[in-house]
């Protein structure tokens, strides 16, 4: 459905309205909650649509009247509105091209460093950095879900969860190998290095999945530089980490790449990132 089929957004709307009068939609906590979840989205969407509209109709009527009686002052205003009107009505636009599966999911980012030690760990971090800080901008929530510090400078690794509408649809875009090249300021040399990031992008499946795991199939690699431990599963790309540090319990649950081994079209990659379960844990009494 098209994002600016008002119309048929509203006839959407009205439907999961009607759910929320059932008799028995409140015992199931799980489907009402993605309910509310939906009719929240789409009347964020018409409202903001058609406070837009009524913006350009309203400076159509002031340009008129502007004409009959002319008003510099007056027509100061309306310029002023209009670049603003015109930069909000691209910014909504943007949000018809987010119409994937999982666009409109949170975004679960990892990022390592490359080779390059210091450099590239530096670097890492400046990406940590400037992702937390555009979320921060565009009022979206981060989670961080596992750090690993580097030696001197940086991070060796970051695991975070950005929280908000359409996070994975904007992210998806930075996925890949980033390059840095730069005048580095840890060569006393000052020596020009070139560093590099990988930079991974999983949208959080909300989907509850039930696994059967073999203990036997786990390895368990304990840090104590971060006092954290990760459980994995060899055979299915599985990661649990347990951070007693921040005194937080986080399991996820990736399920790697699938490929077709004889692409057709419209096939892709397929690679997901689920978040099984997160909650805080109290602490032992000594």
């Amino acid at each position: 459905m098209n994002l600016f089929d008002i119309a048929g957004l509203e006839k959407q709307l009205q439907e999961l309205e009607k759910k929320t009068m059932e008799e028995n939609f409140w015992n199931d906590s799980k489907n009402s909650s993605k309910v509310l979840a939906e009719i929240k989205s789409i009347k964020s969407k018409t409202n903001e649509y058609k406070r837009l509209a009524s913006e350009i109709i309203n400076l159509q009527e002031l340009t008129e009247l502007v004409e009959v009686e002319p008003d510099e002052e007056i027509a100061k205003d309306i310029l002023k509105n209009t670049n603003k009107l015109q930069k909000e009505i691209e910014k909504f636009e943007i949000t018809t091209f987010l119409s994937g599966k999982y666009d409109s999911n949170n975004a679960i980012v990892t990022i390592h460093p490359g080779a390059g030690g210091t450099e590239s760990q530096d670097w890492a971090e400046m990406l940590y950095r400037m992702y937390t800080r555009w979320a921060n901008k565009n009022k979206y929530e981060v989670k961080e879900l596992d750090y690993l510090e580097g030696e001197e400078a940086g991070l060796k690794s970051v695991t975070f969860e950005i929280v908000g509408e359409n996070a994975y649809g904007y992210m998806k875009c930075e996925m890949g190998v980033h390059r840095l090249v730069r005048i580095s300021p840890f060569d006393s040399g000052g020596r020009r290095h070139t560093s590099f990031a990988s930079v991974e992008i999983l949208p959080e499946i909300t989907d509850d999945i039930e696994l059967d795991i073999n203990p036997d199939d786990l390895r368990v690699d304990t840090y104590r530089a971060s006092r954290s431990r990760r459980t994995t599963h060899q055979q299915n790309f599985i990661s649990c980490q347990n951070n007693t540090y921040t005194n937080q319990y986080c399991c996820s649950l990736s399920i790697g790449t699938f490929s077709n081994p004889k692409p057709r079209n419209g096939d892709e990659n397929v690679k997901i990132k689920i978040i099984r379960s997160q909650r805080k844990r109290t602490k032992r009494k000594n």
